[in-house]
């Protein structure tokens, strides 16, 4: 497996361009499963996880058209040859999931495997499913696989949501765009990912209202037809990069980031002694002082601190002025990177869902492991601080998320580079 080796010490000043979102573009896609007509994304990110997605969707049998390096991709499902997305492409990826909603609007039956993903806790299916039989599916787990009908289509209906699950809008929302009369997502997501997706099908001739805010009603429409569509910027990405010149000094111009997108985030930077300016290009960061100061952070369904920012965020604390507090609300397993951030001098105890960051003057070089996506680039952001060299391996999982991150970072003076597995 390939390692990332990055020394420390170096300061980054340039521009970093961000790329389309990862969890918008795997959102979108499995879109065009309610189309006979031809979906064309833009502004896409190449990552290993839209890869997985394209298989996926090419099992089912549909066309995908990859143009400018994979930036623009088509997809057709006009010649649909199964319902069936399998185990062996399903396991590799949580979003895989999103093909069910789509496939029981269109087709009135699916056969979708369990999905897997990070390990960062447990993300259940049942509201997906208590959410879908309320609009007139039959859903029963067999051997690992998910069996759906929907005889005679879905049914527009109330569906209150127990839990603002991302992957549960998403789904109701695909599904409802045909079935028959209106669907009322209640405690819906409010992600800027869903807010993308409702755009997207709207483009296709979906009648939708109320994205963005905890209640989405959906008019059902007989068919939706061809559409094109820019991914929206990924927040996380944003995010990632707007902290990496605050463990190693400089300035940072993050291209296309806006602050509507990481408002809470950005929220606490401030508290932590980080200038963030918008310019007409992004957003661009700088550390006020000399080191960050201490905050304390609860990840919380958007608009609030997201909780695929907890690790990098972690990161940078362990280098702050004071004690720290990082209360995790959306996953009950994600402090994983702790031990490893420990392993380069960081000072955290983690109790259950709450880590006690207190602040250290320096962070060591040191070999580290991977343990989930957003973990990996926590572990390159504190390289980027430490003393001497820090190789982060298992960097499989940062290649699901991150497009060229080599590349990006060394592009503003990182020293950073990729060294393949045997």
């Amino acid at each position: 497996m390939d390692s990332i080796v990055v020394t420390g010490g170096k300061p980054l000043n340039g521009q970093i361009p961000i790329a389309g979102a990862k969890n918008a573009a795997l959102t979108l896609m499995p879109a065009t499963l309610l189309s006979e007509e031809p979906l064309t994304l833009t502004n896409v990110p190449r990552l290993s996880d839209i890869k997985t997605m394209t298989a996926l969707l090419e099992s089912l049998g549909v066309e995908v058209t990859s143009m400018q390096g994979g930036k623009v991709q088509v997809l057709s499902s006009h010649d649909m040859t199964s319902t069936t997305a399998d185990y062996e492409i399903v396991r590799k990826m949580r979003a895989s999931n999103l093909v069910l909603g789509p496939l029981l609007a269109r087709h009135h039956k699916a056969v979708v495997s369990l999905p897997g993903g990070c390990a960062i806790g447990a993300r259940p299916m049942d509201i997906h499913i208590d959410a879908l039989e309320l609009m007139g599916a039959t859903i029963e787990l067999r051997d690992g696989y998910l069996h759906a009908t929907a005889s005679g289509g879905l049914k527009g209906a109330r569906v209150p949501l127990r839990f603002a699950s991302v992957g549960a809008t998403e789904n109701v929302l695909m599904a409802a765009t045909l079935a028959k009369g209106t669907t009322v997502i209640e405690n819906a997501a409010r992600e800027p990912e869903i807010v993308d997706l409702a755009r997207c099908l709207r483009a296709m001739g979906a009648q939708i209202a109320g994205e963005g805010t905890s209640t989405i009603e959906i008019q059902g429409v007989d068919k939706l037809g061809a559409a094109t569509h820019p991914v929206v910027t990924d927040r996380i990405e944003l995010g990632t990069y707007m902290l990496a010149p605050v463990f190693c000094g400089g300035e940072v111009e993050c291209l296309g980031g806006r602050m509507e997108l990481v408002t809470a985030f950005a929220e606490k930077l401030d508290l932590a002694g980080v200038d963030v300016a918008e310019t007409e290009a992004g957003l661009k960061v700088k550390l006020r002082g000399d080191r960050p100061r201490a905050v304390d952070v609860i990840t919380e369904p958007f608009p609030g601190f997201p909780t695929d920012l907890q690790a990098q965020m972690m990161a940078m604390l362990c280098l702050a002025d004071g004690t720290s507090v990082l209360e995790e609300k959306i996953f009950e397993n994600r402090f994983m990177h702790a031990p490893e951030l420990i392993r380069m001098g960081a000072d955290i105890e983690v109790q259950g869902g709450q880590a006690t960051v207190r602040g250290v003057d320096r962070l060591k070089g040191a070999p580290v492991m991977a343990t989930d996506l957003r973990a990996s680039v926590s572990l390159i952001l504190a390289g980027l601080a430490a003393e001497g060299e820090t190789t982060v391996n298992r960097v499989y999982h940062l290649d699901r998320g991150y497009e060229h991150v080599e590349e990006k970072l060394s592009a503003v003076g990182a020293q950073i580079a990729r060294v393949p597995g045997v």
